[in-house]
Order: structure tokens, then sequence, then C-alpha cells
């Protein structure tokens, strides 16, 4: 589905009444696997990608060539709407951004992230209007080909202010983006008054606000569209896998080679790519 119909129908499952559980996979076996679940999209995960490099996320450590490049592989193996965690869009200025977006589309993703962040230890959020500047530049990149996501880092970043939060978000859905996202609100009424702050546009919440973890249906209730998971999927399958290298340190090779049987082969002879 080429141009803006790749844009309608990923926006589509934002917005009908059950909303969207978009997983976010690090691999093409872990995108297949999510497919072969049943998900209707994919997220890429800035975290999980830089990790299985052995790098940081949000520090521009990936470049953006290689995770268009990483993005295109799920795409293709799987045929699936993409969505890519593109970090600040690998841009120092919005025209940077705006050439991150252009780029996107033509690796035929169907939407794209963009955050406030500024990938430094100082001064992690950009200021205001520099931030809506971006989002406003991505927005006329996109031009209804790809679904734009705002997001505001204030919480993620530690600064536990919703009143600013919100007038970023705000301020991004005015400037055109499609879906706004918040990581980490600190508890559910906050994510109840970012999905009025925004609304009709659909929210984005990935796994639960952070006091506790919800249902899907919990989060439905309270208005968010979009759940993603981040790097949660990425690091459950580290904690095993590092439960495994301690059992085999320590000699058991039956605990540690529990999964032998895993049927991964079947996913890859299916694989479109």
């Amino acid at each position: 589905m080429p141009g803006s119909e790749t844009y309608e129908h990923f926006l589509s499952l934002h917005t009908r009444p059950e909303g969207l559980v978009m997983p976010n996979a690090w691999d093409g076996l872990s995108a297949l696997l999510m497919a072969d679940a049943g998900f209707e999209a994919i997220g890429t995960s800035s975290a999980a990608f830089a990790a299985t490099l052995g790098r940081f996320d949000g520090r521009h450590a990936v470049s953006r060539e290689e995770h268009l490049d990483h993005a295109k592989l799920l795409k293709r193996l799987t045929e699936l709407p993409i969505n890519g965690d593109f970090e600040d869009g690998y841009g120092e200025t919005a025209e940077d951004v705006a050439a991150t977006v252009e780029a996107a589309v033509e690796a035929g993703l169907a939407g794209i992230g963009v955050e406030d962040t500024t990938g430094t230890g100082e001064n992690p959020i950009r200021p205001f209007d520099e931030s809506v500047e971006r989002v406003r530049h991505a927005v006329g990149a996109a031009k209804q080909r790809i679904v734009v996501t705002a997001r505001a880092d204030n919480f993620i970043q530690g600064i536990n202010d919703l009143d600013d939060t919100i007038r970023r978000l705000s301020a991004f859905a005015e400037a055109g983006a499609d879906v706004l996202f918040a990581p980490l609100p600190p508890d559910l009424a906050s994510v109840e008054k970012i999905v009025q702050a925004v609304a009709p546009k659909p929210v984005n919440v990935v796994v639960s606000p952070a006091d506790k973890t919800l249902t899907v249906s919990e989060l439905h209730q309270a208005g968010v569209k979009r759940i993603s998971l981040g790097s949660s999927l990425y690091a459950h399958v580290m904690s095993v896998l590092d439960q495994a290298a301690i059992d085999l340190a320590g000699g058991d090779l039956a605990a540690a080679t529990s999964g032998s049987r895993f049927r991964f082969r079947r996913l890859l002879r299916q694989a479109k790519g």
C-alpha cells in the first residue's frame, strides 16, 4: 500500500474502538514471532535495536541509515505496517527531522516517532518552541503518507511535570501530529488527563503508567488507543538468556537448553524475505 493508503490503513488501527496493541521487535525472528501471533503492526524499538548492536539508546549511537535498514528488514519479513521508533528524528535541525521522515516514507514505513529529547545528558529536553517546530517539519514532510507520533519525554527523563508534558503534547497535536505519546506517566489519572487534553487525537502508552502495570482493557477504558511495549519484550527475553547463561556456567545443561525445541525453523521457512 504505497503513500496515503499506508497512512490511512495504519491510522485506522489507532482510531477504531478496540485500538491497537503494537509490540516492538528487535530482529527478524522476533518480528516473525509477533506476526505469527497475530499482531497487526509492529514497532521498532530504538533501545532494543541499539542493545543488539552493543550500543546505548538515545545518544545518536545508531545512525538513521542503520535504523532504516533494520525497519525495512522487519517490513520485508512480515509484510506488516512498521512504526519506526526514530529517537529525536536523527537530526540536529528541524530540516534534518523532515529529511528523516522523507527517508522513512521512501523506505515504506507506516509510522515514525519523533521525540523532544536532545540525546545528551545535560538539558535532555529540547526547548518548547524548538520541539514544536521539529514536529511541524515532520508533519510537513509526512504529507499524510506516514503516521507521525510526537513524543514528550519529560517523565522518562525524570522530569515529573505533567503540566509541561500536556502543554507540549497539545502543541504537537495542533502542529498536526497524528499520535501523541509521553512514556511513563506517573499514574492512570495522568494518562486520563493526557488523553482528554489531546482528544480526539489517539494516545500511545508504553506498557503502563509508572506506578502499576495495567491490563490492555484497563488502558483502553482510560482512552488509550495504542499500547506499545518499547524494549520490555527484549528485556524479558534477555533476562531468560541471562539465567540460561548462569545455569550453563554452573554446569546445568538441561536448564540452559530448555528452549531447544523452539519452532524458529518453521517460521524462517515461511518468511517472506
